[in-house]
């Protein structure tokens, strides 16, 4: 029977953030934002960035961006959604400036080249479809359980909420599932150069 590897999740050296203080400031972001759900069941966001002065950069289709699944029996691909530019969201929103996620943001944008970032919710009991995205994912779990797994092609892997960051290969085929009873908040970013090999992060 061959063995698994993990080539497609990339734990980042030497970058831990503090999983405390991340969820302390969840708290207070949730107090005062609710995740929007843009027609995706179990589905939340709110972002962290977006176009300078440009709102509706995080609004509607924008909150989810572009991507590729297959939707039936015919095996056939189909793209949803729209194209965005990822390059241009380079500005926080207001309502991070005085929080621990501020720092976060700065300290990955100086290390990664990045495009959107979300706080990223999933529903208990819930998974996305199995898709693939235009470019690779950074991620930060701040809230998860055992139930949680991120699956690329045949692949599962578990990302512990210890303040670790991760880079998955979404440009494969993927989903992620919420078997557990809790609901998993992850901080998710467009990773625009890819760590993996052969690849540029885009298609």
């Amino acid at each position: 029977m061959p063995s698994v590897t993990f080539d497609d999740f990339y734990e980042v050296p030497d970058l831990n953030f503090d999983i405390v203080r991340l969820r302390e400031d969840l708290n207070k972001i949730l107090k005062a934002k609710k995740f929007n759900s843009p027609g995706v069941t179990h589905f939340g966001a709110i972002s962290l960035n977006q176009i300078p002065n440009d709102k509706s950069s995080i609004e509607g289709n924008n909150i989810r961006g572009k991507y590729w699944t297959i939707a039936d029996e015919t095996g056939k691909e189909v793209s949803r959604d729209v194209d965005i530019d990822e390059s241009k969201y380079t500005q926080l929103i207001p309502e991070f400036e005085n929080t621990y996620f501020k720092e976060v943001y700065e300290t990955l944008s100086k290390k990664f080249k990045l495009g959107r970032v979300r706080l990223l919710l999933k529903e208990p009991r819930s998974t996305l479809s199995w898709h693939k995205d235009p470019e690779c994912r950074l991620h930060v779990p701040i809230i998860t359980n055992k139930g949680c797994s991120m699956v690329i092609e045949n692949v599962a892997k578990h990302l512990p909420a210890d303040g670790k960051v991760w880079i998955t290969n979404n440009t494969k085929y993927h989903n992620f599932f919420n078997g557990g009873e809790q609901a998993r908040v992850h901080l998710v970013a467009c990773v625009l150069e890819s760590p993996f090999k052969g690849q540029n992060g885009n298609n």
